[in-house]
Order: C-alpha cells, then structure tokens, then sequence
C-alpha cells in the first residue's frame, strides 16, 4: 500500500512530510509526495522548485525511505492528490492544515478540506509543531 502526502515547501507541507514519513516507517508502506500547481499563474509558492525536492528526496533516504515525488500542472490540486490516493489505493493520505479566517472559508476553498472530504480513504490532517521544521 502507499502513503500519499500532499506537499508544499512551507511549514504545512513539511509536517505533511514529516508525519506522512513516520507513518510510512511504521507501516512499512510507499511514500507518495504530491506537489501540484494549477499552473495558472507566473510564481507558485507552493510548487516546489527542484532545489527543494531534491533535499525532500535526500531527506527521505536518510530516513531509509525511497519515496516518489510527483509535480503536476492539474486543474485541481485538491482533485490531483485524491486522484493519486485512488490511482494507489492509498491506505492514508496526509495534509498540512492552517488556520483560515471566517471570510477566508467563504472565499476560498481549503485544498485539505476538501481532500479530506473527498478522500477515497482516511486522511490524516496535521498542523507544523512550533519547534519543528519537518523531517
């Protein structure tokens, strides 16, 4: 079975990675590290440049991991890591969450809530430790 982490080269995503990491450990499971882009604008902050996926990589083999790092231009994130946790049958997808505003939930869709909503199996939902930067 795999683990699928939605990933993005901030805070979120690297408590994403970190927990999704101990969860393949324990498991003795694949790790599958999503980090799509609509590709709809010039700069993505959370689409992850190939200096920061080549330390996420790095870090993972330290950790005796071999993981597969998937970057997608999709029409939807949230829909491309749900997508990936279907095409692998996932036994748990892992999301970074952060504190929206009430008028940030009404204008804005939340990527991790509507990938736990929309999960073909359970989510694992995680905030970044204050002291922790990740794995």
């Amino acid at each position: 079975m795999t683990i699928v982490v939605a990933y993005s080269p901030d805070r979120y995503g690297r408590a994403a990675l970190a927990h999704g990491a101990a969860q393949a450990t324990l498991r003795g499971e694949d790790l599958l590290v999503v980090n799509d882009t609509r590709g709809d604008a010039l700069v993505d902050d959370r689409f992850a440049h190939e200096d920061e996926i080549a330390q996420v990589r790095e870090r993972l083999a330290t950790l005796g991991l071999e993981a597969e790092v998937r970057q997608d231009v999709v029409r939807d994130v949230a829909e491309g890591v749900v997508r990936a946790a279907v095409e692998r049958s996932a036994s748990l997808v892992v999301v970074g969450v952060r504190h929206r505003s009430p008028v940030g939930k009404a204008l804005l869709g939340s990527v991790a809530q509507r990938v736990i909503l929309d999960a073909p199996c359970p989510v694992l939902a995680v905030k970044p430790d204050e002291d922790s930067d990740g794995v």
